[in-house]
């Protein structure tokens, strides 16, 4: 899943680049550097963090939040170790010191402390600042440990903690100082600070005096000091050079021995964003520049400032998706911004595209993929060329331009042929427009090309083939269908209609739904069209008398998209519900519902393959769904092939009267109806041993058997010498074997061998062994309850023997007979 990772605040990296930090409002986002994948979530305290910072050594992360609070988080469990007050008001700025073991708080409350992190306690508390402060920083040196701070009334405070006040106070800035940096090769000899009144200082530490004003024409909000000699990509290395950015949006190198501007960005089309803050990367020498827009943009020093990759901290509301690129390894992304994003599904690197100048509110991929369209609430729509594997600037290039419409282009959609000759689009003003794209082709036959041309010769200017009002509303979809000889259109009028691309002509109407249409789309095999409503049904209509062959039945909301699955046999569809859908056509029966969104689900988009579904909605998130149909089949396969070759196995066990790899293997195959044929069987053959002649003498298995409280006592040791999850899963079968009076003496033989075999103290160390107990016991106690009673009864046996006695003594008849005989 694509999810928010930056809403705006403080981002960290540690000192090895293993990981990113980021503020995400009450919670703080552990993210891996090299993939941007989430590692883990620092849980806040339901309150807005404010600033935070990581050990240079990285085993610990110190931050603050507006409930006044300073927690320290061990960054091996991500857990909280402590948390204390730290301040009367919300702090703002926070360092740590090279040796990891202070961090300095500058807080609203006008004060700056040090804490000892590992102890938790306060060390200095430093007062005379006159506002906020808004910017603190330890010296490198080692030798006498100082710490500076600014405030937003632009005085600049240095203090000793040895002596445990403020030694110097340095007076220049007019305004808020964002930023604090000090020379690392020459201990701290000299200082750098900005600030919002658009200077850059740098100064003297030694003597404490200012020795440079550079001004920048722009308000800072970050500066700072790069390695030194490092290569910025000119011919001539300078010493120290100063990085700074902030309202334009650029960054600008200067020297810092001069004042001399040395190199600036060239910000890139109609991008508006500003920078906040800008981290420097000491090994890789990359500059991590934070904008106003929850971007990371990661600029190499060494290829003059050269942007080489980017992460989108937050999506807004995603409004439509389509895979891109020839491998469609990447995910086009139309958001509430008028940038498009292009998302690389493996790492989550992020392309932005600039060219509207309101938010894109739809896409449109061409078959190639490489070709895409975009149309915007700034009432034209664009056509871009996409090659990924292009120089950074070149990789999304806009070629063309449609304007004419007159109001918000909410639908286009592509010829699917290979020339790719037209595009349509469809506009809040109720109009479609049939654009020419063949000023295109020499463009499309030449995608290497296409950055220079369009740089030396700009977009091309598209002409419109035919206009004609097609809805009394808005148009909410366009598809064009796969042969390119008719499109569909649907609407807020409730209806969809057909219509011939040549002439725009219209061919039909299709009216049932009894509220707006959001989507249509053409099945890829069959001559029908699927169409989605805010009547929360989705209807199949047929292309030969347009005509509604079925409808399917299920969201509880709007269903807002839909695509043809698997050939065209299925479709899955998507609602305001939040819940995405699988159909079967031929029945109409819902076979799959996906319940991971947590509001409306605006888009739907997959790959040709269809091993890759994406979704995205109001909720911000981007979720990608693989298809596990053939992987789940080729499971339950090797599945079927175990199961039978355990079954035999078990069946051969069985046949040479092996008993203890049967029991064992049964209760791996978790089969109680087998294992209790097994029990069955051997108590019965015991039973049948113990009906020979008493006169015969036994042998030894038949005196074993006659000990065995299971018949055998080779079933006795099995029973006694599981493991303890194999001892729960026997327990549970006795538990439900005993409470049929049919299998209660099975059940009991064998509750008495493992209470005969176990001690008390393993039975009930098992996790589950309270609700056993509780249900072998009432059932135990009815079972002994039955037998007591039985033989109550027995006695009457008994009574009526002794009574018959009294009538006809036991051997009357033997005397009468002799007596007989002797006459």
């Amino acid at each position: 899943s694509i999810e928010s990772v930056y809403t705006g605040g403080c981002v960290a990296i540690n000192k090895d680049e293993s990981r990113i930090f980021t503020t995400c409002n009450e919670d703080i986002e552990v993210l891996d550097f090299s993939t941007g994948a989430k590692i883990a979530e620092l849980k806040g305290d339901t309150e807005i963090v404010t600033s935070f910072s990581v050990k240079p050594d990285g085993s610990h992360l110190v931050s603050a939040s507006r409930s006044q609070l300073l927690t320290i988080w061990d960054l091996s469990t991500f857990k909280a170790v402590r948390s204390f007050k730290a301040h009367e008001a919300p702090v703002i700025a926070m360092d740590i010191d090279q040796t990891s073991t202070l961090v300095a708080t500058g807080s609203a409350d006008s004060t700056v402390k040090v804490w000892d992190i590992d102890r938790g306690y306060c060390t200095h508390n430093f007062k005379g600042h006159g506002g906020l402060v808004t910017s603190v920083k330890f010296h490198p040196s080692k030798d006498d440990i100082c710490l500076v701070s600014a405030s937003d009334d632009g005085m600049i405070r240095v203090w000793s903690l040895n002596k445990g006040k403020c030694i110097a106070m340095m007076e220049s800035h007019v305004s808020v100082v964002r930023s604090i940096d000090f020379t690392q090769h020459d201990d701290g000899q000299y200082m750098v600070t900005a600030g919002r009144d658009k200077i850059i200082n740098v100064w003297n530490w030694k003597r404490k005096t200012l020795e440079r004003t550079i001004p920048t024409y722009e308000t800072m909000e970050a500066a700072g000091l790069l390695a030194i000699d490092s290569d910025i990509g000119l011919d001539a290395r300078y010493k120290n050079v100063v990085y700074g950015g902030g309202e334009k949006g650029i960054i600008r190198l200067w020297n810092m021995d001069s004042g001399e501007e040395l190199f600036a960005q060239t910000k890139e089309l109609n991008a508006k964003h500003a920078f906040v803050s800008i981290l420097y990367l000491s090994q890789s020498q990359d500059l991590v520049a934070i904008t106003n827009d929850e971007n990371l943009l990661f600029y190499r020093t060494a290829k003059r400032l050269e942007r080489v990759r980017q992460v989108v901290g937050y999506n807004e509301e995603v409004i439509d998706l389509a895979f891109v690129g020839p491998d469609q390894r990447h995910l086009a992304v139309a958001t509430n911004t008028e940038q498009l994003r292009i998302y690389d599904t493996d790492n989550l690197n992020c392309e932005l595209a600039y060219g509207h100048k309101d938010i894109v509110l739809c896409l449109g991929v061409h078959n190639s993929c490489r070709i895409m369209a975009t149309g915007s609430k700034d009432n034209t729509a664009l056509v871009w060329m996409i090659d990924m594997d292009a120089p950074v600037n070149e990789r999304v290039v806009c070629v063309a331009t449609a304007v004419g419409h007159t109001k918000a282009v909410g639908a286009v959609c592509l010829a699917q042929g290979a020339d790719c000759t037209f595009l349509l689009t469809g506009s809040e003003d109720r109009t479609v427009k049939k654009w020419d794209l063949s000023p295109l082709r020499s463009l499309f036959d030449s995608p290497k090309q296409v950055a220079a041309t369009i740089k030396e010769s700009g977009p091309v200017k598209l002409r419109s083939l035919y206009t004609f009002q097609a809805h009394d509303k808005d148009i909410n979809s366009i598809c064009v269908a796969p042969n390119d000889n008719i499109f569909a259109t649907g609407s807020q009028d409730k209806t969809a209609k057909i219509w011939d691309v040549a002439t725009g002509k219209p061919l039909g109407t299709l009216q049932g739904h009894r509220r707006g249409v959001w989507s249509v789309v053409f099945s890829p095999v069959d001559r029908v069209i699927a169409t989605t409503s805010a009547d929360k049904t989705v209807k199949m209509w047929s292309l030969s008398d347009f005509g509604c062959v079925k409808t399917f039945e299920g969201h509880t909301n709007s269903v807002l998209r839909s695509e043809f699955l698997t050939k065209g046999t299925q479709l899955m569809t998507t609602g305001s519900d939040g819940l995405i859908k699988l159909w079967n056509i031929k029945d109409a029966e819902c076979v799959l519902t996906l319940d991971k969104h947590e509001n409306k689900i605006w888009t739907l988009a997959k790959q040709r393959s269809e091993e890759l579904v994406a979704t995205g909605g109001a909720d911000s998130v981007i979720r990608i769904w693989k298809d596990t149909t053939q992987d789940e089949i080729e499971r339950l396969h090797k599945e079927d092939a175990r199961l039978l070759e355990q079954q035999q196995a078990l069946d051969n066990f069985l046949v040479v009267k092996d008993y203890r790899n049967a029991i064992m293997l049964t209760l791996s195959l978790d089969q109680p109806h087998r294992l209790l044929n097994i029990f069955q069987d051997v108590i019965a053959a015991s039973e049948h041993r113990d009906g020979f002649d008493a006169e015969v003498e036994s042998d030894s298995e038949d005196k074993d058997a006659k000990q065995a409280i299971v018949g055998a006592r080779v079933v006795d040791d099995v029973i006694g010498s599981l493991a303890p999850d194999q001892l729960e899963r026997l327990l549970g079968y006795v538990r439900n074997w005993n409470t049929n009076a049919k299998f209660a003496r099975v059940a009991q033989a064998v509750l008495y061998c493992v209470l005969t075999k176990y001690t008390s103290q393993t039975i009930l160390g098992l996790p589950s062994a309270k609700d056993l107990i509780s249900a072998i016991q009432p059932y135990s106690e009815r079972h002994f309850s039955r037998l007591d009673n039985l033989l109550t009864d027995s006695f009457i046996v008994d009574y009526t023997l002794h009574a018959m006695e009294a009538f006809h003594p036991v051997g009357m008849e033997t005397l009468t007979l002799n007596e007989d005989e002797d006459e």
